[in-house]
């Protein structure tokens, strides 16, 4: 049992929904990133998704790019960001990391090198935006041998073939993208939201998890009470904004606590599901 599935068993025992914070390794600097990552645990985060910086994120909205562009100017890597999850891995061996990013720079590394320094790192989902699931049946055995998941989206406007494609390859959670667009876009309908979860359940009996447009307490809820878990992403990164690599120390620890006051909301409101 990988450590996602056992995370995700846990909580189903105690009635309770996963909160999955996304941040951008290396955002707003490197030297920081790794108390971010400890912070989001001691704040009520069950698992964490790290993104990888890329130039070209076509999926990623405004926010979330521009974490990126600063993480890539602080001179964040592929390779560093997955040696700051093994730093990370020094005193926290049990919240499970999903890497979210594209194919390219994982193609740059070499399929076999980057699974070997995912498990060497402590990684335990890979989420690779860009590769279809008819086209990674060998990559999704490379990396289960390793007892890492490889994470699919599905999203409202997923074909019938390609779904189907996804419920055969994913493991560990499927990441339902609520709206059409980027990450970081607007209007959530929760009702219609909470219609295709419960349509996917009866497909398979993997985890839930619901992304894009969860801003606050209120709307990780409304999408808790049919999810097994939310993620969020854009809400938390944008305090990063305006800050780099060269910010002083003080402006980043502000940013920071504003991100934790925002999940101990998000926390508050999904454990009040299961009160």
């Amino acid at each position: 049992m990988t450590r996602i599935e056992s995370t995700f068993e846990t909580l189903k025992a105690q009635n309770k929904k996963a909160l999955i914070p996304y941040v951008m390794a290396g955002d707003p600097s490197p030297n920081s990133f790794v108390d971010l990552l400890h912070d989001l645990v001691k704040h009520g985060a069950d698992m964490i998704e790290v993104g990888l910086p890329f130039s070209d994120p076509m999926a990623d909205g405004p926010t979330v790019a521009l974490a990126g562009e600063r993480a890539l100017a602080g001179g964040t890597s592929t390779h560093q960001a997955l040696a700051m999850v093994k730093k990370f891995r020094e005193q926290d061996s049990s919240t499970p990391i999903i890497l979210m990013g594209y194919l390219n720079p994982i193609e740059i590394i070499g399929y076999e090198a980057f699974i070997a320094l995912c498990h060497e790192s402590g990684v335990d989902g890979v989420l690779v935006v860009d590769l279809p699931p008819a086209e990674s049946g060998n990559f999704v055995e490379r990396l289960a041998a390793h007892d890492i998941n490889k994470i699919f989206l599905l999203s409202p406007t997923t074909l019938p073939e390609r779904r189907k494609q996804v419920m055969t390859h994913c493991g560990g959670y499927i990441y339902y993208v609520s709206l059409k667009g980027v990450t970081g876009s607007a209007s959530l309908d929760t009702q219609a939201v909470g219609e295709q979860v419960q349509a996917i359940k009866q497909e398979t009996n993997l985890p839930i998890c619901v992304g894009f447009g969860i801003r606050d307490g209120q709307s990780a809820a409304a999408i808790g009470q049919y999810a097994d878990g939310v993620i969020v992403g854009s809400e938390l990164v944008k305090n990063f904004s305006g800050l780099s690599h060269t910010s002083r120390a003080e402006d980043i620890a502000t940013a920071q606590a504003n991100i934790m006051t925002k999940m101990d909301e998000l926390r508050q409101a999904l454990d009040a599901l299961s009160a």
